[in-house]
């Protein structure tokens, strides 16, 4: 069986939402590397539709990004959207519009790597809620915000096991959490 990850850049009071305005500036060589671990240890995305808009419009274009950016642009994408339809996916993705709770059983059960959720804040609550994550890698960086989108709403009850902390350098830990069953 495969592990759905849910893989987050998070600020010390938990938000999840735009990185690119408050984690670029942490960036580092390590940061780097586990990144580059992380879409390698994996064979598929699962996102939500904004973080697909968001992705779909700036990785195929990128320049500079290695196998890195190849292995992003090849890896098959399944977007979570009751409004997109399959003949407007592109970026090697495919549209669950029905029943997603469904195919990301069916996924996990296929044979395979990692299966990776980043971002899409609204659906990894949706993913927490159904009990459909197995493991959380969170970037935790040194900043609060005081609002905006969480990885976790009030009322989600989660158990986890403690799989893995790091010091990634520039004030950010890295925090690997296992869920218990």
């Amino acid at each position: 069986m495969r592990k759905l990850i849910i893989t987050e850049f998070m600020t010390l009071d938990g938000v999840i939402e735009a990185p690119d305005k408050w984690s670029i500036q942490y960036w580092n060589e390590a940061i780097s590397n586990f990144k580059r671990e992380e879409v390698f240890s994996a064979d598929s995305f699962v996102l939500g539709r904004v973080t697909y808009d968001g992705f779909s419009k700036a990785w195929p274009t990128m320049e500079g990004t290695g196998d890195f950016g190849e292995r992003m642009n090849s890896l098959p994408k399944y977007v979570a959207s009751k409004t997109l339809k399959q003949e407007d996916m592109i970026w090697n993705a495919n549209v669950m519009s029905d029943d997603v709770v469904e195919k990301i059983n069916e996924l996990k059960n296929q044979q395979g790597m990692n299966i990776l959720v980043a971002g899409s804040p609204d659906f990894a609550q949706t993913l927490i809620k159904e009990k459909l994550v197995d493991e959380f890698w969170l970037l935790v960086y040194p900043v609060t915000l005081g609002q905006g989108k969480k990885l976790f709403q009030d009322g989600a009850e989660t158990k986890l096991q403690l799989l893995e902390t790091k010091d990634m350098g520039s004030g950010v830990v890295l925090i690997k959490y296992a869920t218990i069953v």
